[in-house]
């Protein structure tokens, strides 16, 4: 084994063939594709920016000074025109550009012609506040048809957005709004949220009152709550936005302008601000909507569940499926308001073709059980995506065979808010796939597995997973800090981009993502995944959702520490806890085994549902714990930190001194099982 290398121990033999030919909509039934892109690179990725629409085309396609790329950057265009006009000058201006849902159940259906209206509007009104081209504009919105036109009309005069999700705090408002100077905010009153409201323009406030370069705040009024306006800074949208002109001439941009800022959270814990230009990015984000999808535009009806305040949704519900002229479903709510069936009936009365979201929802759809799905008519269907984290097999089986009925294709993506689209994805109509398998880089993208000299590990093998070659939506800079863009990205293995992510081949070459190399474990010498772990657990049928990290052992380096959920009807008991160290050790190998186990209701995760590990590493090595501001729930954290420390401890005839952990009272056990049905 190469030096540094993961152990790839999961042996997952389930395959499944591509869709039928006659099925597939855009025709890519063979590896036509890849191969053209593999003979010529820069040719292929010529041929798909010229879908797009130019204003001057572009004569050159590539310059590589390693590590900054240039794309196209002789050419100009503008990104709205692309997501909108150009499809209502082509006569499809009644076409559905947004069927949107509120969580309390009202509805917004908003064609082509209406959204370039709206978006000029918009554009027209952010000139009136003082905002020229190349500006930063903060937009701190919940999930509504706002926040599109939004960053829509930004683009279309030049300005930079700069998305804030929002359910972030004031603090981390303020932090992205001083990092770039953005000169002025568009928020809305408050936000929806499972039933109750969340003060967005209170949040905002406070953090403009320490922020000096905003100087005009934009309010979308969206629940009516009683908000203090500031004069001479605040306007209300419906005031100002509704009485622009519905025309407003686009910048003329060139391809390696600016597009937008969004920013991810550092190790350090002090954010970074991923800088995305106009045209490579727009090139891959609706290249690979369309492929990766399967896309037919004029019939499909497309749902990405994800926010918007994510680069997912940046990609992947604004820029790709709007320069495809696709029709899409916005969500504004939660999976699980008003109840637990609540996706499943968006996805029939929409008539939802292709499903977008996140493992974290998918193992919460598990634990809440397939009665949900099952009591409405999925039919529409046709191919389920997951984005995110790496996907446990079963997980992915349940998603095929629960959702898809065991006919849909799933395709697992691995990409980054860094990289700005899909990067390692399969094709329906090409790609054997796997469950637990993003398969092979997309065409045109060059991805290999590298050990800790940098020497690539041969399939079968695992290691850290590195891009050899440059892509167009790739990642121009960190906003006001080159070096650390040059340290963070490209220092690991000089002239090859590594973030932090490790990943195996097996002996077809298919990639198998094994999670943050931070994550990694060192157990007795062995370099060990919590991705595999963690999907042997949840292929036991008690497991709902699992987390694994190394905890400090002075015997063997690093001990196993697994934090379980189990489904409706199981009791995490100290016999549940047994049998699933025994699976673990069947289904991967005794050196995988936990040394210990804990059962609790929930884990913690950002609000963009990843699960955050270095929390749970902090409980098991009883450390102060880090920063837990961008929690869904931070209550979740001192739950399980508490029942960890109070659980007695049993020794284990295998492993000297491992633990079971489970709650410590009855009571507990019982507030487990009130705690699952009101998940």
């Amino acid at each position: 084994m190469s030096d540094g290398a993961i152990e790839g121990l999961l042996d997952e033999q389930r395959r499944f063939p591509p869709v039928e030919p006659h099925a597939v909509r855009t025709g890519i039934v063979d590896d036509a594709l890849h191969v053209a892109a593999a003979q010529d690179p820069e040719a292929f990725w010529a041929e798909q920016a010229r879908t797009l629409a130019w204003m001057r085309p572009f004569t050159e396609v590539l310059d590589w000074q390693p590590p900054s790329a240039r794309w196209f950057s002789d050419g100009t265009l503008n990104a709205s025109v692309n997501c909108v006009d150009r499809h209502v000058e082509a006569g499809h201006g009644d076409r559905v550009a947004f069927h949107w849902e509120g969580e309390p159940g009202d509805t917004r259906t908003i064609t082509y012609a209406e959204l370039l209206d709206s978006v000029s509007r918009t554009a027209n009104a952010l000139r009136a506040l003082g905002v020229e081209r190349g500006d930063r504009v903060a937009v701190y919105l919940p999930m509504i048809p706002e926040l599109a036109i939004t960053m829509l009309a930004c683009a279309r005069i030049g300005a930079v957005h700069s998305v804030v999700f929002g359910g972030f705090s004031a603090n981390a408002l303020r932090e992205r709004i001083d990092d770039s100077s953005c000169r002025v905010l568009v928020t809305a009153d408050a936000a929806h949220r499972r039933g109750s409201t969340f003060p967005l323009k209170q949040q905002a406030d406070e953090a403009v009152e320490s922020s000096p370069s905003i100087q005009r705040v934009l309010v979308v009024r969206r629940t009516g709550e009683d908000v203090t306006m500031t004069e001479g800074r605040d306007v209300w949208w419906h005031e100002l936005v509704e009485q622009q002109s519905t025309t407003c001439e686009p910048e003329e941009m060139g391809a390696e302008d600016l597009l937008f800022l969004l920013y991810t959270s550092g190790t350090t814990g002090r954010p970074k601000g991923i800088m995305h230009t106009t045209g490579g990015y727009l090139t891959q984000a609706s290249f690979t909507h369309r492929v990766v999808f399967d896309l037919d535009a004029e019939h499909d009806v497309y749902w990405c569940a994800a926010d918007i305040g994510w680069v997912t949704g940046h990609s992947y519900i604004v820029y790709g499926p709007l320069a495809n002229g696709a029709t899409s479903v916005m969500y504004e709510g939660t999976p699980n308001f008003p109840r637990e069936d609540r996706f499943w009936e968006i996805v029939a009365r929409y008539g939802v073709t292709q499903l977008y979201t996140a493992p974290t929802a998918i193992r919460a759809f598990m634990k809440w059980g397939r009665q949900h799905p099952d009591g409405h008519d999925l039919s529409s269907l046709r191919v389920l995506g997951s984005v995110g984290e790496p996907i446990n097999p079963e997980a992915w089986m349940w998603y095929r065979d629960v959702i898809g009925a065991g006919r849909t294709p799933v395709v697992d993506t691995w990409w980054q808010t860094e990289t700005g689209a899909m990067m390692i994805a399969p094709l329906p109509g090409v790609t054997i796939t796997k469950p637990g398998s993003a398969t092979y880089p997309l065409p045109g993208i060059s991805a290999t597995v590298v050990d800790d000299r940098g020497d690539e590990v041969a399939a079968p093998g695992g290691g850290y997973l590195v891009l050899d070659r440059p892509w167009p939506s790739m990642l121009r800079g960190i906003w006001g800090d080159e070096t650390r863009y040059r340290e963070t990205y490209w220092s690991r293995f000089p002239g090859r981009y590594f973030a932090g992510d490790g990943a195996k081949r097996d002996a077809d070459g298919s990639f198998w993502l094994l999670g943050r190399v931070d994550d990694v474990m060192n157990v007795s010498g062995h370099r060990l995944s919590t991705t595999e772990i963690e999907s042997a657990l949840v292929s036991h049928p008690s497991v709902a959702e699992a987390a694994v990290i190394g905890r400090t052992d002075a015997l063997t380096g690093q001990a196993i520490a697994a934090f379980v959920t189990p489904r409706v009807g199981f009791s995490g008991d100290e016999g549940l806890a047994k049998e699933l160290r025994e699976h673990v050790a069947r289904m991967i190998s005794p050196i995988a085994r936990p040394a210990s186990l804990l059962f609790t209701a929930d884990l913690p995760k950002t609000r963009s549902g990843k699960i955050m590990r270095r929390l749970l590493r902090d409980i098991a090595e009883d450390n102060a714990l880090g920063d837990t501001t961008t929690l869904a729930d931070a209550d979740v954290v001192d739950a399980i930190k508490d029942r960890y420390l109070a659980a007695p401890s049993a020794d284990d005839e295998d492993r000297p001194g491992a633990r079971y952990l489970r709650t410590s009272r009855p009571e507990q056990r019982t507030a487990f099982g009130r705690d699952h049905a009101e998940t």
